[in-house]
């Protein structure tokens, strides 16, 4: 197509994208109200969050799904409360260690699949408050993530292994409707006690899980429930009911995709998830600082700082959020060698930080050089294969490029054509796994418009 930027008219590969580059795998529809994109759009700057995965699994630390793995009777599982005695748990120490790391808003998980919830429940026994720690973790957390100056996010599971009408809605019916006064009993405590949420992060809702996958009766007999598949019986979660009414005692709230009830964001899930550009819908990868579990694991492997900061600007670079997750030990403290990974990534952000936070995705799209930002007029590459004095050829911007520069570095040669910008780079670190190069442009780029990166774009 063609377009016009400074005086320059180029026929160029440029796309306006009116309609999603990826689709999502998530279910839920997307919100439609007015005041939707003035609601995500604090979040959409922050680009960056903390993902805390704690609760009493982290005892025996083999994980979150201990006990579904490990097929741990519930009554067995149960005793573990009486075990939780987190006397190092610090919520003011996480809120700071999420700051040193550039984080800028946090998610901890309030209650996850086992059913422990970390919050005040007066109906149900198995929470912080009735464990040993005897303690609201929720409130302290809420309290030191607003006093820290971070989005406060809670996640939340309707999915409860202790509920067999979780597993099987139809013949357990009754089972499966006290799971779901459950779930809309505890959402209504955590919008009501515990003050302003920003972010409230389902999992395991929705009819895609329900039934864990489910067995049906069909052509062929009994088999497995299709994974794409959702659940079709009688029982309802009325996502539309609970959700509807926490947005009501929490008007700002964003809340994710894997209800049936409309999304603020699209959720993305592990390293591999990262996938493609998407700059119509708000959307986000979590994954995890190790590469084991979300739940705390005592050996897990934490993954190397290139690999993280690649991930962040990947996805600020497909015009995503990144939510890190770090799982606590079991007295509260989040591991030393976690920690220090999180202080790593916020050193890297101190000097880099203006490629990530506040901008928007391309012009470029993300290709085998590594990705691109922008932000009005300013636009940043992330190189993540440069070699000192290479050159990084491109398809052309369709609007002349006034300087380019190493961020906080040298200057970079740059050779515009109708065809290509070649970007001449100065010495690097021969060991940099991101290198930043800020370029300039003429005037503000069109966030809507990206330029496929396609065969031309390479490093040499």
């Amino acid at each position: 197509m063609r377009l016009r930027f400074a005086g320059v008219r180029l026929c160029l590969p440029v796309v306006l994208l009116a309609a999603a580059m990826v689709a999502s795998a998530q279910w839920a529809p997307n919100v439609t109200d007015d005041k939707a994109e003035q609601r995500v759009a604090w979040w959409r700057e922050a680009r960056f969050g903390m993902f805390l995965h704690w609760g009493v699994y982290a005892l025996p630390g083999r994980g979150e799904w201990v006990q579904w793995d490990e097929q741990i009777p519930v009554g067995e599982y149960a005793k573990l409360a009486d075990q939780f005695h987190p006397d190092k748990f610090d919520a003011d120490a996480w809120a700071a260690l999420a700051k040193a790391g550039g984080m800028k808003y946090m998610v901890l998980t309030a209650r996850h699949h086992d059913g422990f919830a970390l919050f005040d429940d007066p109906q149900s026994s198995f929470t912080a408050v009735k464990s040993a720690a005897h303690r609201d973790i929720v409130a302290e957390y809420v309290k030191a993530v607003r006093k820290a100056g971070l989005g406060v996010g809670l996640y939340y599971s309707p999915l409860d292994w202790r509920y067999p009408g979780f597993f099987f809605p139809g013949i357990y019916r009754e089972n499966a409707e006290e799971l779901r006064v459950q779930y809309d009993r505890q959402i209504a405590e955590l919008g009501t006690h515990y003050g302003q949420l920003d972010i409230l992060w389902f999992d395991g809702g929705g009819n895609e899980w329900l039934g864990f996958g489910g067995l049906e009766n069909g052509e062929g007999g009994w088999h497995r429930r299709a994974k794409d598949k959702p659940y079709s019986g009688k029982f309802d979660w009325q996502d539309a009911k609970t959700v509807g009414h926490l947005r009501e005692l929490q008007p700002g709230i964003l809340v994710n995709d894997r209800t049936n009830a409309p999304a603020d964001f699209r959720s993305r899930e592990g390293d591999g998830a990262l996938g493609g550009f998407e700059n119509q819908q708000p959307w986000e990868l979590c994954t995890t600082i190790t590469e084991g579990a979300w739940g705390y694991q005592p050996k897990a492997k934490v993954k190397p700082l290139s690999q993280i900061i690649q991930l962040l600007a990947g996805a600020a670079g497909r015009d995503g959020n990144l939510l890190l997750n770090v799982g606590p030990q079991p007295d509260g403290q989040i591991p030393p060698e976690q920690a220090a990974r999180v202080r790593e990534i916020g050193q890297w952000l101190a000097t880099y930080g203006e490629s990530i936070y506040g901008t928007r995705g391309g012009p470029w799209l993300p290709g085998a050089y590594g990705a691109s930002t922008h932000k009005d007029k300013i636009v940043y590459l992330h190189l993540f294969h440069a070699r000192s004095g290479g050159k990084v050829t491109l398809p052309a911007l369709p609007v002349r490029i006034v300087k380019a520069e190493v961020l906080g570095g040298a200057a970079v040669s740059v050779e515009q054509n109708a065809r290509t910008d070649v970007f001449t780079l100065p010495a690097v670190a021969a060991e940099a796994f991101d290198v930043v190069v800020k370029i300039e442009l003429a005037e503000p780029w069109i966030t809507s418009a990206v330029v496929p990166s396609g065969d031309l774009a390479r490093g040499k």
